[in-house]
């Protein structure tokens, strides 16, 4: 997506954003605490917020799409986790 950022001498200079893609089971860091997607519907999205990621232990919030992605605009995506591959024998 561009957006206009500033105008230098007459031309545009645009910045390109990345659109943001949500799935469940995405865990993101947004301060001191953690917000992991466990259900992901066409305009709502049930999450828990945590202060542990490793943990279970949380509050659950449903909240319409639009205001998670707005609370998701300081946050960071976190790479998910994949155990350790053991070699086949």
């Amino acid at each position: 997506m561009l957006s206009p950022l500033t105008q230098n001498q007459g031309r545009q200079i645009f910045v390109i954003r990345a659109a943001m893609k949500l799935c469940q089971g995405q865990i993101w860091k947004q301060g001191r605490e953690y917000l992991r997607i466990v259900k992901l519907e066409r305009l709502e999205v049930e999450y828990k917020s945590m202060v542990n990621p490793g943990s279970k232990e949380g509050t659950l919030h449903v909240t319409s799409k639009k205001d998670f992605c707005r609370l998701l605009k300081q946050a960071r995506l976190l790479a998910p986790f994949k155990p350790p591959s053991t070699p086949a024998t």
